[in-house]
């Protein structure tokens, strides 16, 4: 990697699993040939983040395995169950989020908000159970999500004023707290694109996100039980530490708010920090770093689609 004609790090290639530039980043066509065989993706982002390209080499994983994903995606009794099963994990982990604010908040009303977030995602869980249309399910998801990010402003600790979100906004974020998730989501989805084409599945063909084209809802799919683990918690944490301050944002024409150059690196930083603590992975009996979450996650869906499982097992944090 060179810099105004300086090379401040060299890395090997087998130490990395993926490329991703932000801004005006130029690669040899060399560079760009090897990870097309190694397997290694290559992500184009703007300098603020938004996707604009993906270079891959030649579609791998079986094609049989695509096709029970398609069969699975027309059929509506599967394609309800792991839809369903998603967003429980969804909902079942920002409960966990939840939870443990209420337990480390010593505030009387920010308790009872909290408390009622709780119990909108308790009783979403138990709609789930119970749906047998998918619109059902996303309607279920879509009500916890919306307590949930109406009260994420109380799991703020430190300067409430800068990072108080208003509700979930994006394309763009408009104020400090949702820039900062809007950016970790980014490099999340990436991570479940990767995963999802490491086993040989479509990440265009999902169950709970509707089909549209250039859209990857399969990832998104997967993302969703993810968020709150490997992005929320994150960026609480680095907020509630200081380790971003309200400094750390530039606004755009029309308030649009996006990190700066140099937020953008410290937020890279944690985020593959964080991907390298260990959790307990219940189905498969084991601690696993959690970056490893969603290639685990990918693997137990593709062998539910080729009937080696009865269902499709989401990520449970604890």
């Amino acid at each position: 990697m060179e810099v105004k004609s300086e090379t401040p790090l060299r890395m090997p290639l087998l130490h990395l699993g993926s490329i991703v530039c932000f801004g005006d980043i130029l690669i040899s066509p060399a560079l760009i040939h090897r990870c097309a065989e190694d397997g290694r993706t290559i992500v184009l982002l703007d300098r603020n983040g938004h996707f604009k390209a993906r270079i891959e080499g030649p579609t791998s994983g079986n094609v049989l395995l695509r096709q029970a994903q398609h069969i699975a995606n027309s059929d509506q009794e599967r394609s309800l169950s792991i839809a369903r099963n998603i967003a429980a994990g969804k909902v079942q982990n920002c409960r966990q989020v939840l939870l443990r604010a209420g337990r480390e908040s010593d505030n009387s009303k920010e308790q009872k908000l909290l408390e009622a977030a709780i119990t909108t995602h308790a009783n979403a869980l138990r709609r789930l159970e119970q749906h047998t249309f998918i619109d059902a399910v996303r309607g279920s998801e879509g009500d916890a999500a919306r307590s949930y990010f109406e009260v994420f402003g109380t799991m703020v600790r430190e300067d409430r004023e800068a990072f108080t979100p208003n509700g979930r906004t994006r394309r763009p974020p408009l104020d400090r707290m949702n820039a900062l998730l809007s950016f970790l989501y980014t490099l999340l989805r990436n991570d479940c694109v990767g995963a999802i084409e490491g086993v040989g599945l479509d990440p265009q063909v999902g169950y709970l996100h509707t089909l549209r084209p250039g859209r990857p809802a399969l990832a998104l799919d997967l993302m969703e039980e993810l968020r709150p683990i490997l992005a929320d918690r994150l960026v609480l944490s680095m907020v509630n530490r200081r380790q971003i301050q309200r400094n750390d944002f530039v606004e755009r024409e029309g308030g649009a708010i996006y990190l700066t150059d140099k937020a953008r690196k410290d937020v890279i930083m944690a985020y593959q920090n964080r991907k390298q603590d260990e959790v307990q992975h219940k189905v498969i009996g084991k601690k696993i770093a959690l970056g490893l979450i969603p290639h685990i996650q990918a693997r137990l869906l593709a062998r539910h689609l080729r009937g080696d499982l009865p269902d499709y097992l989401p990520f449970l944090y604890r």
